[in-house]
């Protein structure tokens, strides 16, 4: 921890305990928005390797508590029924994993914030999508979609909120869905930057620092989850979308 504090400055560290509190209660409120917020938060005054490695160990233990929030038993059937998500988004995570650092950082922003940015915006001038039962291609095609995005971004949600939101899920399983496949995917991505070199001994400490004001957070935004109605959520998940999308592409194009 001294160690730390002399290499980041008391203020620093501050400021990144409350960009994950923050990124927790957004978490907490629309079950996704973690690794787009800390992405763009810490990347404001750390290099995107950096903000990339700190968001690993909070985004995986948040997902756990949020994939389990309703029990193992409900949590094992989301696996089940998204296998084909997992399975190839999974694949697409590691091997594009591979490639982030060799990625200039203006354009990593602009690959995060372009599609983030495109989705919500659709979804606010009314172009949904919507798709009467699962389809085991769709499934793939979102998940190759969601793991090579995550994979260099550590992001995954749009591609995954689309597809859930097509297939008309319910508030609260679309949250405990969300957290299956983030967390999972966020074990991977642990796995994958290990072997990538952007989580080591330098960066690691870090990225356990955030775990226990990401957790905090999450647990004060699920209060607020279980009080807002279907249609607030939606809301809610859009605004987070956009907001964040704008932001990385304004950085992106800004430099």
């Amino acid at each position: 921890m001294n160690e730390m504090i002399a290499n980041f400055g008391p203020l620093l560290l501050l400021a990144s305990v409350g960009i994950g509190i923050f990124a927790g209660v957004i978490k907490g409120i629309v079950g996704f928005g973690m690794p787009m917020l800390l992405i763009s938060g810490l990347s404001m005054f750390l290099s995107p390797e950096w903000a990339l490695a700190g968001l690993i160990f909070p985004t995986l233990a948040t997902n756990g508590m949020q994939a389990l929030r309703q029990g193992h038993r409900a949590a094992v059937q989301s696996v089940i029924r998204f296998r084909v998500f997992l399975l190839v988004g999974g694949v697409a995570l590691v091997i594009s994993a591979q490639f982030v650092r060799f990625l200039e950082p203006d354009t990593f922003l602009l690959l995060v914030g372009i599609p983030i940015t495109a989705f919500a915006g659709m979804q606010l001038f009314g172009v949904t999508f919507h798709l009467s039962k699962p389809s085991q291609r769709i499934e793939a095609l979102v998940g190759a979609t969601a793991g090579t995005i995550g994979g260099i971004s550590g992001v995954w949600g749009p591609p995954t909120v689309a597809y859930l939101t097509a297939l008309g899920t319910e508030k609260a399983e679309q949250v405990r869905v969300q957290g299956v496949i983030y967390g999972l995917g966020a074990a991977l991505l642990c796995f994958a930057h290990i072997g990538s070199g952007v989580l080591r001994w330098e960066t690691l400490p870090f990225s356990i620092f955030l775990i226990l004001p990401a957790m905090a957070g999450t647990w004060l935004g699920a209060r607020i989850h279980d009080r807002i109605d279907q249609a607030t959520f939606r809301k809610a998940t859009l605004f987070v979308l956009t907001i964040v999308g704008l932001n990385l592409i304004r950085r992106g194009l800004m430099g």
